[in-house]
Protein backbone atom coordinates (compact mmCIF):
# COMPACT_ATOMS: atom_id res chain seq x y z
CA UNK A 1 0.00 0.00 0.00
CA UNK A 2 1.36 3.42 -1.06
CA UNK A 3 1.73 5.44 1.91
CA UNK A 4 1.04 9.15 -0.14
CA UNK A 5 -2.46 6.90 -1.84
CA UNK A 6 -3.43 5.85 1.88
CA UNK A 7 -3.13 9.76 3.63
CA UNK A 8 -4.60 11.07 0.31
CA UNK A 9 -7.53 8.75 -0.43
CA UNK A 10 -8.73 8.96 3.30
CA UNK A 11 -8.59 12.28 3.37
CA UNK A 12 -10.74 12.95 0.30
CA UNK A 13 -13.16 10.36 0.86
CA UNK A 14 -13.42 12.64 5.30
CA UNK A 15 -13.58 16.20 3.38
CA UNK A 16 -16.88 14.87 1.77
CA UNK A 17 -18.58 14.11 4.59
CA UNK A 18 -20.64 16.96 6.69
CA UNK A 19 -19.98 15.11 10.02
CA UNK A 20 -15.99 15.47 10.08
CA UNK A 21 -14.87 19.37 10.06
CA UNK A 22 -11.14 20.02 10.38
CA UNK A 23 -8.33 17.92 10.48
CA UNK A 24 -8.47 17.01 14.33
CA UNK A 25 -11.16 15.52 13.63
CA UNK A 26 -10.91 13.95 10.13
CA UNK A 27 -7.68 12.21 12.63
CA UNK A 28 -10.16 11.41 15.66
CA UNK A 29 -12.00 9.11 13.21
CA UNK A 30 -9.32 7.49 11.30
CA UNK A 31 -7.29 6.67 14.45
CA UNK A 32 -10.44 4.47 16.08
CA UNK A 33 -10.82 2.79 12.90
CA UNK A 34 -7.05 2.01 12.78
CA UNK A 35 -7.23 0.79 16.41
CA UNK A 36 -9.88 -1.45 15.65
CA UNK A 37 -7.82 -3.17 12.92
CA UNK A 38 -4.61 -3.54 14.39
CA UNK A 39 -6.56 -4.52 17.94
CA UNK A 40 -8.41 -7.15 15.40
CA UNK A 41 -4.68 -8.46 14.17
CA UNK A 42 -3.38 -8.73 17.32
CA UNK A 43 -6.54 -11.02 18.79
CA UNK A 44 -5.32 -13.34 15.79
CA UNK A 45 -2.14 -13.69 17.04
CA UNK A 46 -2.99 -14.25 20.62
CA UNK A 47 -5.71 -16.68 19.58
CA UNK A 48 -3.49 -18.49 17.41
CA UNK A 49 -0.93 -18.73 20.66
CA UNK A 50 -3.87 -19.36 23.22
CA UNK A 51 -6.48 -21.41 21.91
CA UNK A 52 -8.36 -20.72 25.21
CA UNK A 53 -8.18 -16.94 24.69
CA UNK A 54 -11.66 -15.59 25.25
CA UNK A 55 -12.19 -11.75 23.56
CA UNK A 56 -13.69 -9.01 25.35
CA UNK A 57 -15.09 -7.49 22.29
CA UNK A 58 -18.92 -9.15 21.27
CA UNK A 59 -17.97 -11.63 17.91
CA UNK A 60 -20.37 -9.30 16.01
CA UNK A 61 -18.74 -6.50 16.95
CA UNK A 62 -15.20 -7.43 16.08
CA UNK A 63 -13.30 -6.03 12.67
CA UNK A 64 -13.25 -9.39 10.97
CA UNK A 65 -17.23 -9.79 11.39
CA UNK A 66 -18.45 -6.30 10.14
CA UNK A 67 -15.61 -4.37 8.18
CA UNK A 68 -14.11 -6.85 5.49
CA UNK A 69 -16.58 -6.56 2.42
CA UNK A 70 -16.59 -9.81 1.01
CA UNK A 71 -18.23 -8.46 -2.49
CA UNK A 72 -21.26 -11.32 -1.24
CA UNK A 73 -23.59 -7.73 -1.27
CA UNK A 74 -24.14 -9.28 2.51
CA UNK A 75 -21.39 -6.08 3.85
CA UNK A 76 -22.93 -3.10 5.83
CA UNK A 77 -22.90 0.02 4.12
CA UNK A 78 -25.27 3.28 4.09
CA UNK A 79 -27.67 3.92 6.68
CA UNK A 80 -27.03 0.24 7.81
CA UNK A 81 -23.38 0.79 8.50
CA UNK A 82 -24.31 4.21 10.12
CA UNK A 83 -26.95 2.74 12.45
CA UNK A 84 -24.41 -0.24 13.50
CA UNK A 85 -21.92 2.24 14.40
CA UNK A 86 -24.20 4.51 16.41
CA UNK A 87 -26.36 2.50 18.32
CA UNK A 88 -24.16 -1.04 18.22
CA UNK A 89 -20.32 -0.74 17.63
CA UNK A 90 -19.78 2.55 20.30
CA UNK A 91 -22.71 2.45 23.04
CA UNK A 92 -21.06 -1.23 23.60
CA UNK A 93 -17.56 -0.34 23.47
CA UNK A 94 -17.78 2.10 25.80
CA UNK A 95 -19.77 0.07 28.09
CA UNK A 96 -17.41 -3.18 28.25
CA UNK A 97 -17.67 -5.23 31.10
CA UNK A 98 -14.38 -4.19 33.00
CA UNK A 99 -13.48 -5.96 36.48
CA UNK A 100 -10.10 -6.00 38.88
CA UNK A 101 -9.06 -9.20 36.66
CA UNK A 102 -9.32 -7.87 33.43
CA UNK A 103 -6.08 -8.15 31.32
CA UNK A 104 -4.80 -4.44 30.36
CA UNK A 105 -4.91 -5.90 26.91
CA UNK A 106 -8.98 -5.86 27.46
CA UNK A 107 -9.32 -3.02 29.46
CA UNK A 108 -7.59 -0.48 27.20
CA UNK A 109 -10.65 -1.10 24.60
CA UNK A 110 -13.07 0.13 27.17
CA UNK A 111 -10.29 3.19 27.91
CA UNK A 112 -10.16 3.80 24.32
CA UNK A 113 -13.79 3.97 23.30
CA UNK A 114 -15.07 5.80 26.77
CA UNK A 115 -13.95 9.60 25.10
CA UNK A 116 -13.96 8.31 20.94
CA UNK A 117 -16.47 9.85 18.76
CA UNK A 118 -17.97 8.51 15.70
CA UNK A 119 -17.99 11.85 13.56
CA UNK A 120 -19.53 10.85 9.95
CA UNK A 121 -22.77 11.16 8.60
CA UNK A 122 -22.57 9.05 5.41
CA UNK A 123 -22.74 5.67 5.64
CA UNK A 124 -21.30 5.25 1.90
CA UNK A 125 -18.63 6.96 2.61
CA UNK A 126 -17.84 5.44 6.05
CA UNK A 127 -17.76 2.27 4.22
CA UNK A 128 -15.16 3.47 1.38
CA UNK A 129 -12.79 4.22 4.39
CA UNK A 130 -13.18 0.79 6.52
CA UNK A 131 -12.47 -0.87 2.77
CA UNK A 132 -9.04 1.73 2.27
CA UNK A 133 -8.03 0.62 6.19
CA UNK A 134 -9.22 -2.95 5.35
CA UNK A 135 -6.63 -3.66 2.68
CA UNK A 136 -3.54 -3.37 5.07
CA UNK A 137 -2.57 -7.08 6.11
CA UNK A 138 -0.55 -7.22 8.69
CA UNK A 139 0.70 -10.71 7.70
CA UNK A 140 2.96 -8.57 4.62
CA UNK A 141 5.90 -7.21 5.83
CA UNK A 142 5.66 -4.79 3.48
CA UNK A 143 2.14 -3.70 4.49
CA UNK A 144 3.14 -3.74 7.81
CA UNK A 145 6.44 -1.23 6.91
CA UNK A 146 4.06 0.71 5.08
CA UNK A 147 1.99 1.17 8.26
CA UNK A 148 4.39 1.98 10.62
CA UNK A 149 4.94 4.82 7.79
CA UNK A 150 1.38 5.76 7.82
CA UNK A 151 1.00 6.03 11.75
CA UNK A 152 4.49 8.37 12.17
CA UNK A 153 2.42 10.24 9.44
CA UNK A 154 -0.39 10.76 11.32
CA UNK A 155 1.34 11.90 14.38
CA UNK A 156 3.14 14.46 12.65
CA UNK A 157 0.07 15.80 11.34
CA UNK A 158 -1.42 16.62 14.23
CA UNK A 159 1.45 19.32 14.40
CA UNK A 160 -0.80 21.23 12.39
CA UNK A 161 -3.94 20.12 13.54
CA UNK A 162 -4.41 23.09 15.93
CA UNK A 163 -4.20 22.40 19.31
CA UNK A 164 -3.83 18.88 18.93
CA UNK A 165 0.19 19.82 18.01
CA UNK A 166 1.02 19.66 21.96
CA UNK A 167 0.67 15.78 21.68
CA UNK A 168 3.74 15.22 18.93
CA UNK A 169 7.10 15.55 19.48
CA UNK A 170 9.19 15.72 16.99
CA UNK A 171 11.06 11.65 16.28
CA UNK A 172 14.55 13.49 16.26
CA UNK A 173 13.79 15.08 19.64
CA UNK A 174 12.54 11.94 21.13
CA UNK A 175 14.97 9.46 19.82
CA UNK A 176 17.84 11.86 20.60
CA UNK A 177 16.91 11.77 24.28
CA UNK A 178 16.65 8.07 24.80
CA UNK A 179 19.92 7.54 23.05
CA UNK A 180 21.93 9.94 25.44
CA UNK A 181 19.46 8.46 28.50
CA UNK A 182 20.22 4.87 27.04
CA UNK A 183 17.29 2.46 29.51
CA UNK A 184 18.87 -1.14 29.50
CA UNK A 185 16.50 -4.12 29.97
CA UNK A 186 14.94 -4.72 33.01
CA UNK A 187 14.36 -1.01 33.53
CA UNK A 188 11.29 0.87 34.10
CA UNK A 189 10.83 3.56 31.77
CA UNK A 190 8.00 6.19 32.28
CA UNK A 191 6.33 9.36 30.56
CA UNK A 192 3.64 11.50 32.80
CA UNK A 193 2.11 13.07 29.53
CA UNK A 194 2.72 10.67 27.22
CA UNK A 195 0.87 11.99 24.03
CA UNK A 196 1.10 9.35 21.33
CA UNK A 197 3.67 7.67 22.99
CA UNK A 198 6.81 8.77 21.12
CA UNK A 199 8.93 8.77 23.80
CA UNK A 200 8.16 5.10 24.94
CA UNK A 201 8.10 4.19 21.30
CA UNK A 202 11.38 5.54 20.51
CA UNK A 203 12.38 3.81 23.74
CA UNK A 204 10.71 0.60 22.37
CA UNK A 205 13.19 0.71 19.43
CA UNK A 206 16.27 1.31 21.30
CA UNK A 207 15.39 -1.71 24.26
CA UNK A 208 14.56 -4.12 21.06
CA UNK A 209 18.24 -3.73 20.06
CA UNK A 210 19.43 -5.60 23.60
CA UNK A 211 16.65 -8.08 23.05
CA UNK A 212 18.53 -11.69 22.83
CA UNK A 213 16.14 -14.38 24.44
CA UNK A 214 12.35 -14.95 25.61
CA UNK A 215 13.22 -13.54 28.76
CA UNK A 216 14.60 -10.42 27.31
CA UNK A 217 11.21 -10.08 25.06
CA UNK A 218 8.96 -10.10 28.25
CA UNK A 219 11.46 -7.34 29.98
CA UNK A 220 11.02 -5.30 26.65
CA UNK A 221 6.97 -5.31 26.54
CA UNK A 222 7.00 -4.15 30.50
CA UNK A 223 9.31 -1.82 30.31
CA UNK A 224 7.62 0.94 29.23
CA UNK A 225 4.79 3.38 31.22
CA UNK A 226 2.88 5.97 30.25
CA UNK A 227 -0.63 8.52 31.57
CA UNK A 228 -2.14 10.40 28.87
CA UNK A 229 -4.91 13.17 30.02
CA UNK A 230 -6.77 13.62 26.63
CA UNK A 231 -8.58 11.47 24.33
CA UNK A 232 -7.39 11.44 21.06
CA UNK A 233 -3.89 11.15 21.73
CA UNK A 234 -4.73 8.21 24.63
CA UNK A 235 -5.91 6.04 21.47
CA UNK A 236 -3.41 7.31 19.50
CA UNK A 237 -0.70 6.18 21.95
CA UNK A 238 -2.52 2.36 22.58
CA UNK A 239 -2.57 1.90 18.91
CA UNK A 240 1.12 2.86 18.72
CA UNK A 241 2.33 0.47 21.77
CA UNK A 242 0.03 -2.06 19.89
CA UNK A 243 2.17 -1.76 16.79
CA UNK A 244 5.49 -1.85 18.74
CA UNK A 245 4.35 -5.95 20.24
CA UNK A 246 3.35 -4.52 23.71
CA UNK A 247 0.42 -7.06 23.83
CA UNK A 248 -0.29 -5.22 27.90
CA UNK A 249 0.05 -1.75 27.62
CA UNK A 250 0.73 -0.22 30.46
CA UNK A 251 -0.70 3.59 29.43
CA UNK A 252 -3.16 5.06 31.40
CA UNK A 253 -6.25 7.14 30.69
CA UNK A 254 -6.10 9.99 33.79
CA UNK A 255 -4.34 13.27 35.00
CA UNK A 256 -0.79 12.49 36.50
CA UNK A 257 -0.86 15.21 38.83
CA UNK A 258 -4.27 14.43 40.47
CA UNK A 259 -2.70 12.37 43.39
CA UNK A 260 -0.30 13.64 46.26
CA UNK A 261 3.42 13.30 45.24
CA UNK A 262 4.05 12.24 49.09
CA UNK A 263 2.03 9.38 49.02
CA UNK A 264 4.36 7.64 46.17
CA UNK A 265 5.99 4.40 47.62
CA UNK A 266 9.58 3.67 45.85
CA UNK A 267 7.37 0.65 43.81
CA UNK A 268 5.86 3.44 41.93
CA UNK A 269 9.18 4.98 40.90
CA UNK A 270 10.82 4.59 37.69
CA UNK A 271 14.66 4.12 36.46
CA UNK A 272 14.16 6.50 33.90
CA UNK A 273 11.21 9.70 33.24
CA UNK A 274 11.56 11.23 29.75
CA UNK A 275 8.84 13.41 28.33
CA UNK A 276 8.18 17.06 27.07
CA UNK A 277 4.74 18.43 29.28
CA UNK A 278 2.30 20.52 27.85
CA UNK A 279 3.64 24.20 28.83
CA UNK A 280 1.59 27.35 28.32
CA UNK A 281 -1.22 25.59 30.42
CA UNK A 282 -3.26 25.63 33.63
CA UNK A 283 -4.65 23.25 36.52
CA UNK A 284 -7.35 23.47 39.04
CA UNK A 285 -6.19 24.48 42.79
CA UNK A 286 -6.95 21.45 44.06
CA UNK A 287 -4.69 19.57 41.81
CA UNK A 288 -1.91 22.07 42.81
CA UNK A 289 -2.70 21.46 46.26
CA UNK A 290 -0.77 18.18 45.60
CA UNK A 291 2.27 19.09 45.59
CA UNK A 292 4.19 21.19 48.44
CA UNK A 293 3.32 24.90 48.81
CA UNK A 294 6.88 25.97 47.19
CA UNK A 295 6.36 23.90 43.98
CA UNK A 296 2.49 25.57 43.30
CA UNK A 297 2.51 26.85 40.24
CA UNK A 298 0.09 28.31 37.74
CA UNK A 299 2.45 26.56 34.71
CA UNK A 300 2.04 22.84 33.91
CA UNK A 301 5.02 22.27 33.09
CA UNK A 302 6.14 23.10 36.87
CA UNK A 303 4.04 21.23 38.09
CA UNK A 304 5.71 18.41 35.88
CA UNK A 305 8.98 18.83 36.68
CA UNK A 306 8.26 18.26 40.70
CA UNK A 307 6.13 15.23 39.98
CA UNK A 308 8.97 13.74 38.14
CA UNK A 309 11.85 14.81 41.48
CA UNK A 310 9.21 12.55 43.33
CA UNK A 311 8.60 9.53 40.84
CA UNK A 312 12.29 8.94 39.91
CA UNK A 313 14.21 6.05 42.06
CA UNK A 314 17.47 6.49 43.68
CA UNK A 315 19.71 6.51 40.77
CA UNK A 316 17.57 6.98 38.00
CA UNK A 317 17.85 9.33 34.86
CA UNK A 318 15.36 12.06 33.43
CA UNK A 319 15.38 13.55 30.43
CA UNK A 320 12.60 16.76 30.00
CA UNK A 321 11.79 18.80 27.02
CA UNK A 322 11.26 22.79 28.89
CA UNK A 323 10.76 26.33 27.35
CA UNK A 324 12.76 29.09 28.00
CA UNK A 325 10.75 30.45 30.24
CA UNK A 326 11.79 27.89 32.97
CA UNK A 327 15.26 28.57 32.39
CA UNK A 328 15.13 32.04 33.74
CA UNK A 329 11.74 32.55 35.17
CA UNK A 330 11.97 34.00 38.37
CA UNK A 331 9.10 33.35 40.22
CA UNK A 332 8.68 31.06 43.44
CA UNK A 333 7.76 27.87 42.36
CA UNK A 334 10.55 28.38 39.25
CA UNK A 335 12.90 29.32 41.78
CA UNK A 336 11.97 26.59 44.18
CA UNK A 337 12.40 23.76 41.55
CA UNK A 338 15.92 24.78 40.21
CA UNK A 339 16.86 24.92 43.38
CA UNK A 340 15.67 21.71 44.23
CA UNK A 341 17.47 20.35 40.84
CA UNK A 342 20.64 21.66 41.52
CA UNK A 343 20.77 21.05 45.32
CA UNK A 344 19.06 17.42 45.40
CA UNK A 345 19.76 16.42 42.08
CA UNK A 346 22.52 16.22 39.61
CA UNK A 347 21.49 18.71 36.47
CA UNK A 348 23.95 17.66 34.39
CA UNK A 349 23.23 18.72 30.81
CA UNK A 350 21.21 21.50 29.41
CA UNK A 351 21.12 21.09 25.34
CA UNK A 352 19.55 24.10 23.88
CA UNK A 353 17.48 23.72 20.87
CA UNK A 354 16.76 26.43 17.88
CA UNK A 355 13.07 27.81 18.49
CA UNK A 356 11.54 26.66 14.91
CA UNK A 357 11.97 22.67 16.08
CA UNK A 358 8.44 22.59 17.07
CA UNK A 359 7.36 24.48 14.12
CA UNK A 360 4.64 25.38 12.64
CA UNK A 361 2.74 24.08 16.52
CA UNK A 362 4.84 26.75 18.14
CA UNK A 363 7.86 29.09 17.90
CA UNK A 364 8.90 28.77 21.18
CA UNK A 365 12.49 28.17 22.23
CA UNK A 366 13.10 24.95 24.06
CA UNK A 367 15.57 23.08 26.11
CA UNK A 368 16.53 19.25 26.77
CA UNK A 369 16.94 19.40 29.83
CA UNK A 370 19.01 16.09 31.60
CA UNK A 371 19.28 15.30 35.29
CA UNK A 372 19.76 12.23 37.86
CA UNK A 373 18.85 11.10 41.23
CA UNK A 374 22.35 10.42 42.01
CA UNK A 375 23.42 13.46 44.38
CA UNK A 376 23.54 17.12 44.21
CA UNK A 377 25.16 18.83 41.16
CA UNK A 378 28.24 19.37 40.73
CA UNK A 379 28.80 20.89 37.02
CA UNK A 380 26.11 22.17 34.26
CA UNK A 381 26.95 21.27 30.75
CA UNK A 382 25.28 23.68 27.93
CA UNK A 383 24.96 22.44 24.56
CA UNK A 384 23.85 25.08 22.14
CA UNK A 385 22.04 23.19 18.79
CA UNK A 386 22.14 25.30 15.69
CA UNK A 387 20.37 25.41 12.51
CA UNK A 388 21.81 23.37 9.42
CA UNK A 389 23.64 25.63 6.91
CA UNK A 390 21.06 26.94 4.42
CA UNK A 391 18.58 26.90 7.19
CA UNK A 392 16.46 29.56 8.22
CA UNK A 393 14.41 28.07 9.96
CA UNK A 394 12.75 24.25 10.61
CA UNK A 395 9.28 24.02 9.46
CA UNK A 396 6.70 21.16 8.40
CA UNK A 397 8.80 20.70 4.78
CA UNK A 398 11.82 20.84 6.65
CA UNK A 399 11.92 19.49 9.98
CA UNK A 400 14.63 18.55 12.74
CA UNK A 401 16.12 15.46 11.64
CA UNK A 402 18.19 13.17 14.10
CA UNK A 403 21.31 14.05 11.69
CA UNK A 404 20.93 17.55 13.20
CA UNK A 405 21.23 16.55 16.34
CA UNK A 406 24.48 14.38 15.78
CA UNK A 407 27.33 16.48 16.77
CA UNK A 408 25.26 17.28 19.70
CA UNK A 409 25.70 13.41 20.35
CA UNK A 410 29.88 13.44 19.65
CA UNK A 411 30.13 16.12 21.89
CA UNK A 412 27.89 13.85 25.13
CA UNK A 413 30.50 11.79 25.16
CA UNK A 414 33.58 14.26 24.68
CA UNK A 415 32.62 17.23 26.48
CA UNK A 416 34.70 20.16 26.18
CA UNK A 417 34.02 23.88 25.85
CA UNK A 418 33.07 25.44 22.00
CA UNK A 419 33.01 28.83 21.01
CA UNK A 420 31.22 29.55 17.78
CA UNK A 421 33.08 31.54 14.71
CA UNK A 422 32.12 34.68 16.12
CA UNK A 423 32.96 34.03 19.57
CA UNK A 424 30.39 33.04 21.47
CA UNK A 425 29.90 30.05 23.44
CA UNK A 426 28.77 27.22 21.70
CA UNK A 427 29.19 24.72 24.56
CA UNK A 428 29.86 25.63 28.41
CA UNK A 429 30.28 24.52 31.72
CA UNK A 430 29.25 26.06 34.59
CA UNK A 431 29.74 24.91 38.57
CA UNK A 432 26.76 24.93 40.75
CA UNK A 433 28.22 27.62 42.72
CA UNK A 434 27.90 30.11 39.99
CA UNK A 435 24.44 28.88 38.73
CA UNK A 436 23.37 29.29 42.74
CA UNK A 437 25.13 32.60 42.94
CA UNK A 438 23.46 33.75 39.66
CA UNK A 439 20.19 33.50 41.18
CA UNK A 440 19.27 30.20 39.58
CA UNK A 441 19.31 31.49 35.56
CA UNK A 442 20.02 28.68 33.61
CA UNK A 443 19.48 31.09 30.47
CA UNK A 444 22.86 30.63 29.62
CA UNK A 445 25.07 29.46 26.58
CA UNK A 446 22.19 31.45 23.91
CA UNK A 447 21.12 31.81 20.47
CA UNK A 448 23.44 34.98 19.29
CA UNK A 449 21.44 35.61 16.58
CA UNK A 450 18.21 37.46 15.99
CA UNK A 451 15.78 35.63 14.86
CA UNK A 452 11.71 37.71 13.13
CA UNK A 453 9.42 35.00 13.29
CA UNK A 454 6.06 35.82 11.30
CA UNK A 455 3.68 33.85 13.78
CA UNK A 456 0.03 32.04 12.56
CA UNK A 457 -3.16 33.40 14.77
CA UNK A 458 -2.79 29.71 16.24
CA UNK A 459 0.90 29.97 17.26
CA UNK A 460 0.12 33.92 18.46
CA UNK A 461 -2.61 32.30 21.08
CA UNK A 462 -0.20 29.54 22.08
CA UNK A 463 2.55 31.61 22.42
CA UNK A 464 0.02 34.31 24.44
CA UNK A 465 -0.73 31.67 26.58
CA UNK A 466 2.27 30.58 27.56
CA UNK A 467 3.57 33.59 28.53
CA UNK A 468 0.24 34.57 30.05
CA UNK A 469 0.80 31.88 32.23
CA UNK A 470 4.20 33.11 33.20
CA UNK A 471 3.33 36.62 34.50
CA UNK A 472 0.29 34.58 36.39
CA UNK A 473 3.07 32.96 38.01
CA UNK A 474 4.89 35.92 38.74
CA UNK A 475 1.77 37.89 39.81
CA UNK A 476 0.65 35.07 42.47
CA UNK A 477 3.88 35.15 43.58
CA UNK A 478 4.08 38.75 44.73
CA UNK A 479 0.20 37.80 46.22
CA UNK A 480 1.85 35.70 48.39
CA UNK A 481 4.36 37.78 49.86
CA UNK A 482 2.08 40.77 50.30
CA UNK A 483 -0.33 38.17 51.90
CA UNK A 484 2.71 36.66 54.06
CA UNK A 485 3.62 40.80 55.03
CA UNK A 486 0.41 41.32 56.02
CA UNK A 487 -0.34 38.60 58.06
CA UNK A 488 3.00 39.06 60.19
CA UNK A 489 1.94 42.78 60.87
CA UNK A 490 -1.99 41.89 61.98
Amino acid sequence: MSLNSFISTSRKIMRGDAGVDGDAQRIAQLTWLLFLKVYDAKEADWEFHNPAYQPIIPEQLRWRSWAPDRKDGRSKTGEELLTFLNAELFPALKSLPITASTPLSQSVVRAVFEDSNQYMKDGILIRQLVNLIDEIDFEDYADRHAFGEIYETLLKELQSAGSSGEYYTPRAVTDFMIEMINPRLGETVADFAAGTAGFLTSTLKHLDEQVESVEDREAYRSSVYGIEKKPMPYLLGVTNLLLHDVDQPQFIHGNSLERNVRDFKDSEKFDVVTMNPPYGGTEQESVKANFPQAFRSSETADLFIALITYRLKRHGRAGVVLPDGFLFGNDGAKLALKERLLKEFNLHTIIRLPGSVFSPYTPIATNLLFFDNTGTTKETWYYRVDLPEGYKAFSKTRPMLREHLADAAEWWTDRREIEDADGNPKAQRFTADQLIEGGYNLDLCGFPQQTTVVLSPEETIADYKTKRAELDAQIDAKIAQIEALLAVTE
